[in-house]
């Protein structure tokens, strides 16, 4: 059986990965494992393992069906590295028809079909999608098991890696996490791009945009709307500092200081955290200094510069409905 780390399967939650039995097809009877993906570390992650899903498919996608953009044939070793196919993700099927760990809206049809000759077991398989748009992935791997990723790459991209990749066939499925929109997107084929990501990254876009605030602004509280969680543990950056992030930031605050303090604070019916990274690169975190289970930071004399913001949710790595407020005046 392949080795893997990833994000354990759980009904609770939304990013992450999913797997299932199925009939296998011929006589393959390996089985395989997904993965987190990197970014910054190059540390792996030990002891965060796959688990198996015992579920069997409500309805499942027609992998007899030729792929709609191009079946690729793949041996271990293969250049170019990354292999890419351009594509639009989505469809009228809700995944979640195929298991309740699956996200997105995907086609009947597989998109792409990879053909892969496996090697000396040496090399992983790292599948992941690359997209403006929140996508997710949707595989049915050669031994016939299903598996579902949402959030596990960068920013909102799905990712998964196979650790000792099974020879044959993977029909692939890129979704639209939110609707049946068909949004640009393009699948890749990597057996090197394979690092961990153990802590946030600044160098990295925030998912939900940026904005520049001076001291006095209005109107305030300035609020973005956005959702919590990811696969980085953020107690990797200390102990004072809980809950599970996205390595890109959520939201950035180019802040210009005056008098008045900075109160960074998040909304949520869960329970989230806050994780900041300050303008002299320090990281400042908070688990429930706001009302209930609300995180809060209050900054008495901030600097100017710029503030990198996650929101964790602190259980577990799935993603969940937040509102990250910024403030002189008031917390949430």
């Amino acid at each position: 059986m392949p080795a893997a780390y990833g994000d354990i399967c759980d009904a609770a939650k939304t990013g992450g990965v999913a797997l299932w039995g199925s009939s296998p097809r011929g006589s393959r009877d390996r089985s395989a494992m997904s993965i987190e993906k990197h970014t910054l570390a190059q540390s792996s992650i030990a002891g965060i393992a796959a688990l198996a899903c015992a579920a069997s498919p409500a309805a499942a996608q027609d992998i007899s069906a030729d792929p709609t953009y191009e079946t690729v044939r793949l041996s271990a070793g293969f250049t170019p590295d990354p292999y890419t196919v351009d594509l639009s993700s989505g469809g009228s099927i809700d995944a979640e028809t195929l298991s309740g760990q699956c996200r997105g809206y995907i086609a009947n049809s597989p998109d792409v079909r990879l053909i892969y000759e496996e090697g000396s077991g040496v090399l992983p398989l790292i599948i992941k999608v690359e997209s403006d748009a929140d996508t997710t992935l949707v595989v049915n791997a050669p031994n016939g098991s299903w598996y579902c990723d949402d959030d596990t790459g960068d920013r909102l991209n799905p990712l998964m890696r196979f650790e000792d990749p099974d020879g044959g066939r993977y029909e692939i499925w890129v979704g639209t996490y939110s609707d049946s929109s068909l949004q640009d997107a393009t699948l890749s084929f990597s057996e090197l791009d394979s690092t961990i990501s153990s802590y946030p990254d600044t160098s990295l876009d925030p998912t939900y945009g940026s904005v520049s605030l001076a001291s006095g602004f209005t109107p305030d509280p300035h609020t973005v709307k956005l959702r919590s969680g990811g696969s980085v543990d953020a107690s990797n950056l200390g102990d004072s500092c809980r809950g599970y992030v996205a390595s890109a930031p959520d939201y950035r605050v180019n802040y210009d200081g005056g008098s008045l303090p900075l109160i960074i604070s998040a909304n949520a019916d869960v329970d989230v955290t806050l994780v900041v990274n300050d303008p002299n690169g320090n990281w400042v975190c908070d688990d429930d200094s706001g009302e209930g289970l609300n995180p809060s930071l209050r900054f008495e004399k901030p600097l100017s510069g710029q503030y990198d913001v996650w929101v964790g949710t602190y259980s577990d790595t799935s993603n969940e409905n937040a509102t990250l407020s910024v403030s002189e005046l008031y917390s949430e």
